[in-house]
């Protein structure tokens, strides 16, 4: 049996997943999962390296255990996060956080320096407060950024701690805003224009190759590089054709359509869509909203003394909603989330039921507007929508898209970031010849529901 080794890791757990191909269809073994890995730290949201960097080989020994022993391993991550090394290949830390409110006040500073038009031209990358190139900017004012000899985005950085080996891959590249959507490099004119040293990055290695061998353990396994960011390798898992959109539904909800070229257009821009990098150079035409993360935290500020299950029902039930726009900045970080969607509509006597029920129909509201933006900034006529990942699995949204979006909608597969992860490293082994021929496999592999 060939095995590859998925290391997935969201913002707040991450997981191992043994992938193989056995009767003619992908199969699944988890065989890890930590969490807890954000911290505070002087005020700050930082990310513990040291526990991530533990946790990562603690599942690949498990491996070893169980005599299951991965010929390949990929990492992906979430976007936009980053780790710096000095000359001497030791971390500078911190290592922020995107949801660190260190980037608040820095965006005007870099518009003066370089408009978002500009930048938008170049890189076709969304306007968000944490995207990399202003905490770059950050570490810059701060004096950390003359100290740095290398920049890894964080998958590349896990890959480095179990290779030796420095790599920037091009999907996870694409979110720092420092790509040139055009030319797939880094854009030398942007990062001269704001100071930051070009000599800190490396050439952009695209997914499907090998980062190096796997080093510190009684087994040889190549380190490969998945479509790094997790979206990309959950939107390499996904096949609705060109006239389909995705969902992919977790911590974040990033809906949008791949296309083979980016566009840059004023309306583009005016809608704040991003234009990331996926597998084959195709673009990953998409809205970043929270999604779970909504929940997530209602939960937690209920002592999770419900179940997400139970949390639904509570909504299903409820006597009407109100709109909140998810996106809005009182939600990305707030000590309560319950707190902050009450102050949000005014009214902090909100019944729990009719607040859970709000940001239900939020957030499918939010993915009909996203559907009608596609089908006007790319003259595309969508016919299909496929929601993928953890929050496929609820049923109750699923059911609010349809309504809202009066499309045909498509529930799974559940785990579609690694199976993207997976699927790569069977193209970089061979075992799969194409993209095409991949996701011809995925189909056959895992049950997708037609939302009724």
């Amino acid at each position: 049996m060939t095995y590859h080794l998925a290391i997935d890791l969201g913002a707040s757990s991450g997981r191992h997943i043994l992938g193989y191909i056995e009767d003619g269809k992908i199969k699944f073994e988890e065989v890890h999962r930590f969490e807890d890995y954000l911290k505070e730290e002087n005020g700050s949201l930082v990310w513990d390296l040291e526990k991530m960097v533990r946790e990562v080989k603690v599942g690949i020994a498990k491996c070893e255990k169980l005599g299951k022993l991965p010929t390949t391993i990929a990492i992906d991550t979430w976007g936009v996060d980053y780790v710096l090394l000095d000359e001497n290949k030791q971390e500078l830390l911190p290592a922020f956080a995107y949801r660190d409110n260190r980037n608040n006040l820095i965006q005007d500073e870099v518009a003066s320096i370089i408009s978002q038009e500009e930048l938008y031209a170049k890189t076709g990358i969304q306007k968000a407060n944490y995207n990399t190139v202003y905490q770059l900017y950050c570490d810059k004012k701060s004096g950390k950024l003359d100290k740095a000899a290398y920049f890894m985005n964080m998958p590349d950085y896990l890959a480095f701690k179990l290779t030796g080996v420095i790599k920037n891959e091009y999907t996870e590249a694409t979110t720092t805003n420092l790509i040139n959507a055009k030319t797939k490099t880094w854009d030398s004119d942007i990062l001269d224009t704001l100071g930051i040293k070009k000599s800190i990055f490396s050439e952009v290695s695209t997914p499907c190759t090998e980062v190096g061998k796997l080093q510190d353990f009684d087994f040889e396994s190549t380190v490969v590089l998945a479509p790094s960011h997790d979206t990309a390798s959950a939107v390499a898992a996904c096949s609705v054709g060109d006239n389909g959109v995705y969902i992919s539904s977790g911590t974040w909800s990033l809906i949008g359509t791949e296309n083979l070229e980016p566009v840059l257009s004023n309306a583009a821009l005016k809608a704040n869509f991003t234009n990331e990098g996926g597998i084959n150079y195709r673009f990953r035409f998409l809205k970043n909203y929270m999604g779970m993360w909504l929940f997530q935290n209602i939960r937690k500020d209920l002592k999770k003394q419900f179940t997400y299950d139970e949390m639904m029902d509570l909504a299903m039930k409820a006597d009407g909603y109100e709109y909140i726009d998810t996106n809005d900045n009182a939600f990305l970080a707030p000590e309560s989330m319950i707190k902050a969607i009450r102050t949000y509509l005014g009214n902090e006597k909100l019944p729990m039921d009719v607040l859970i029920n709000s940001v239900y129909h939020s957030l499918a509201k939010a993915y009909a507007d996203v559907v009608s933006e596609i089908e006007s900034v790319c003259g595309k006529k969508i016919d299909t929508i496929n929601i993928v990942g953890g929050g496929s699995k609820d049923a109750y949204l699923n059911r609010l898209t349809a309504q809202y979006t009066k499309k045909r909608v498509l529930a799974g597969p559940v785990e579609a970031t690694a199976t993207g992860n997976i699927i790569s490293q069977m193209m970089y082994s061979k075992e799969v010849a194409s993209l095409e021929e991949a996701r011809e496999l995925v189909k056959k592999s895992f049950d997708t529901v037609e939302i009724q």
